[in-house]
């Protein structure tokens, strides 16, 4: 430890001086190893995932999609590292009670396109809800996701049913509002 003295005060280098509290009796101080310290970046070995149980009914499509991201991506952990997947499971239930706010259930346009030419299909999201009551809230949460192979496998864990059952009782997920 090389230390130097100037004045009234010490500089100790690569080490901290640590002042005892104002209200305190110590009078002693504490040198704190600042070096020692090091930030713990998660693998796919040191993931721990969880179940969470999201209910739709009459919640705003692009609010509750942005939860449900998050959720997905991992952002809600403290061991968040973008470059490893450390999101959750999320299973949607009654993605066919979904809440479009305004006038959009009946103006938006959901397009699709199969590839070919005159392929392109536009329908209302009326429609589409009656066709398939999953499909808008999915397509709202993918293009949340990063749009690389590491937000395909995070798209991977999204179960979303359009009734309130579904199969995974078994891992116990946790409720969330």
């Amino acid at each position: 430890m090389a230390q130097k003295t100037a004045g009234d005060g010490l500089f100790y280098l690569r080490r901290h001086l640590l002042l005892p509290p104002l209200n305190s009796n110590r009078k002693n101080k504490a040198i704190v190893n600042t070096l020692s310290y090091r930030t713990k970046h998660a693998n796919s070995k040191t993931v721990t995932r969880e179940w969470w149980l999201v209910d739709a009914d009459n919640q705003t499509l692009g609010r509750l999609a942005s939860k449900i991201a998050t959720l997905l991506i991992g952002k809600h952990k403290p061991s968040f590292t973008n470059h490893v997947d450390t999101g959750d499971h999320v299973v949607v239930i009654n993605a066919e009670k979904i809440r479009l706010t305004g006038k959009k259930l009946t103006d938006k346009e959901v397009v699709t396109y199969s590839g070919y030419p005159g392929g392109k299909k536009v329908e209302s999201p009326k429609k589409v809800l009656a066709r398939k009551p999953t499909y808008l809230l999915e397509e709202a949460v993918r293009g949340m996701l990063p749009k690389t192979r590491l937000g395909a496998d995070m798209y991977r864990k999204l179960h979303v049913h359009a009734g309130d059952k579904h199969n995974y009782a078994a891992q116990k997920p946790k409720p969330i509002k």
